[in-house]
């Protein structure tokens, strides 16, 4: 697959990184996919590097491609789908499988206001609330095994995109699996600081 340059990556980039956002009424503990964003406090490039567009990561970036491996561990309605962890983010599908909850279809409503989504007030077994596990669990495994990181670990916030359709879905894919490729088009990019090689 040929590597995709200028403008139109970087309006990829800013559809999928940024309009990851909660759309409010909506119920996200029943069954859908979701494209979830993840970033680190203050962008901190801590989880590895991008050398020719392969991902290198380090020993805390290892441990969060852990912990999100064993998501559906913790979680049984839960099937993971394509991600990426690059030096500051990660990108990864969630599918929620089951209608655990037992309810009616889920469907967009009809207002589309938007809010930014936070851990605090989460429904159980929602989409927050297997991110705020994740994060935890992150957090734990860093502690157990004594790495010296003495900042938090990621920002409070996630993000989200409520993936509609099969095309909605393989564009996704794409651009999850092409990510390290495009890392320069990223407008995370832009943030990165160094880190301590000691780190990887």
């Amino acid at each position: 697959m040929g590597r995709p340059y200028g403008k139109n990556m970087e309006n990829q980039s800013k559809l999928y990184h940024r309009r990851s956002i909660r759309l409010k009424g909506y119920d996200y503990s029943l069954p859908g996919a979701y494209f979830v964003t993840i970033v680190t406090q203050g962008r901190s490039p801590i989880l590895g590097k991008i050398i020719a567009g392969e991902t290198y990561l380090t020993t805390i970036g290892k441990i969060i491609e852990e912990c999100w491996i064993e998501i559906p561990l913790h979680f049984r309605f839960v099937s993971l789908d394509a991600h990426v962890i690059m030096p500051n983010h990660l990108h990864g599908i969630v599918n929620i499988i089951e209608n655990h909850n037992k309810r009616t279809k889920n469907e967009l409503p009809n207002n589309t206001k938007t809010e930014k989504s936070s851990q605090s007030g989460l429904q159980h077994n929602s989409l927050g609330a297997i991110i705020g596990s994740f994060k935890s669990s992150v957090t734990r495994k860093i502690r157990q095994r004594q790495i010296s990181y003495p900042y938090p670990i990621w920002q409070r916030n996630y993000y989200e995109h409520i993936i509609r359709n099969e095309e909605d879905y393989e564009r996704i894919v794409e651009y999850i699996q092409t990510n390290p490729l495009n890392w320069e088009f990223d407008e995370e990019f832009i943030a990165v600081r160094p880190f301590n090689q000691n780190d990887l």
